[in-house]
């Protein structure tokens, strides 16, 4: 009897660490280029987080926003996320100032996830924040392939592979920090670090 009940608690304890990990894995973001982040969002906005609340299974952050890049015209007082991790939520710092990538929905309520490109602002570089007000919208018609193992084909022309990953730089690279994949005259996309795209 005694080797009944522990078999059957061993069982319980198994089911419920494979219920917790189910849990733990239930948001999975592949990695995005901000310009692509910037090119997917509905609302891109720079903004000070000045408050918070958690309400009915979701916390509410209170922003004072500094700049929108891309989105209604309107400004933002409130940003919406689930209050929990498993479901993407995602906990933010009070008085800190992010960039923001989100959606909006239906009432016009912008959301935001752990999927969403949400980063301090401060460890932005000057050419992303450059990018932020024309650069990135001029490479919307081009696609980011992000590469992590070869070999990785280009199979269209407005392509660009985003290789950083290859040698584990991953988002602190040059092409995710310094880049923009942009079109060129002749339709191909190519990444490009100036304010223009390359005529090659």
């Amino acid at each position: 009897m005694t080797w009944s009940i522990s078999s059957c608690f061993i069982t319980l304890v198994v089911l419920f660490l494979w219920r917790i990990e189910d849990v733990a894995e239930a948001c999975r973001c592949a990695p995005v280029h901000l310009q692509q982040a910037f090119c997917s969002a509905d609302v891109v906005i720079r903004a000070k987080v000045v408050g918070v609340k958690a309400v009915s299974g979701n916390t509410n952050y209170y922003v004072q926003q500094i700049k929108m890049f891309k989105g209604p015209d309107r400004v933002i007082h409130t940003i919406f996320s689930s209050s929990s991790s498993a479901s993407c939520g995602v906990t933010l710092e009070l008085t800190k100032e992010y960039l923001f990538t989100g959606r909006l929905n239906t009432d016009g309520k912008m959301l935001i996830g752990m999927c969403d490109f949400i980063q301090y602002w401060e460890d932005l570089n000057g050419t992303q924040r450059k990018s932020l007000t024309q650069r990135y919208q001029s490479g919307c018609d081009c696609t980011i392939i992000r590469c992590s193992s070869l070999p990785c084909p280009v199979s269209a022309p407005d392509e660009c592979l985003w290789t950083d990953w290859l040698l584990a730089d991953g988002q602190s690279g040059p092409q995710a920090k310094y880049s923009a994949c942009l079109k060129r005259s002749d339709g191909s996309c190519a990444w490009y670090r100036g304010m223009a795209p390359s005529k090659k």
